[in-house]
C-alpha cells in the first residue's frame, strides 16, 4: 500500500525485454529501500530485486504490468516517480493506493496559470466512471485531486511541488500515464452494481 506522495524521482539506467517479461533497472531509489521491498514506480508496485550502494534497483515487470501501465514504453534516460510501501506510521498525506494501474490515460492539455497548472487528460471509459469532482485519483502514482470530468476524461491542478518534485510537470501533451481510481469507489460500484442491474430491467 502507498499514499501517493512521491519520494524522489529516479532515471530508467536500461531495460532488458523478455519474451512476455521486462527488468527494468533504476537509479535514485528512496534511500532505504533493500531486496524485496515494494516501490511504486509511476504508480506501479513493483518489487525491488537488488540494491547498491549507489542508490540503484532492479525490479521484474510481468506481462500483465506491461499491458495495462505505460512501464512497456520505458527506456534508458527517462524520469520515473518511486515512493516506498507505506508503514503503519506512515503520515497519509495523500490517499491509500494499492500501486495496482488500473489503465492508462493521455495528457490532452496543459493550461500554465502564474505558479500552477490545469492538465486534462483522457480517460478510457471504465476508468472515467470512477471520477467524481474533488475526488481523489492517482497519476503516474502521484495522489491529486479531481477538478472536474466529462465524458472524456478529467482535470487536475498541478501546484508547484508536484511541478518541481515529480515526472508530472515534465511530461508533454500526448504522453500515456498511469491511472488508479480510488479503491473505496470500486468497492461501492462493486458493491451496488446488482441493485442498479434490478433497477434498469
Amino acid at each position: 500500500m502507498f499514499t501517493g506522495i512521491v519520494q524522489t524521482v529516479g532515471t530508467v539506467k536500461s531495460v532488458k525485454n523478455g519474451l512476455s517479461s521486462a527488468r527494468i533497472t533504476i537509479k535514485g531509489v528512496p534511500k532505504g529501500v533493500a531486496h524485496g521491498e515494494s516501490v511504486a514506480v509511476n504508480g506501479v508496485c513493483l518489487t525491488a530485486v537488488g540494491h547498491t550502494t549507489d542508490g540503484v534497483f532492479e525490479a521484474d515487470v510481468m506481462q500483465e504490468s506491461l499491458k495495462r501501465t505505460n512501464l512497456g514504453e520505458l527506456k534508458a534516460g527517462d524520469d520515473v516517480n518511486l515512493e516506498r510501501a507505506a508503514t503503519l506510521t506512515t503520515f497519509l498525506g495523500g490517499h491509500l493506493v494499492q500501486g495496482h494501474v488500473d489503465g492508462v490515460g493521455t495528457i490532452a492539455s496543459r493550461e500554465p496559470g502564474d505558479n500552477w497548472e490545469v492538465v486534462r487528460f483522457k480517460a478510457p471509459h471504465d476508468i472515467a466512471k470512477y471520477l467524481v469532482e474533488k475526488g481523489s485519483i492517482t497519476i503516474n502514482g502521484v495522489s491529486l485531486t479531481v477538478v472536474d470530468t466529462d465524458d472524456d476524461g478529467f482535470s487536475v491542478s498541478l501546484i508547484p511541488t508536484t511541478l518541481q518534485d515529480t515526472n508530472l510537470g515534465k511530461l508533454p501533451i500526448g504522453v500515456r500515464v498511469n491511472l488508479e481510481v480510488d479503491l473505496t469507489s470500486k468497492h461501492i460500484a462493486k458493491y451496488l452494481e446488482p441493485y442498479l442491474k434490478k433497477l434498469s430491467v
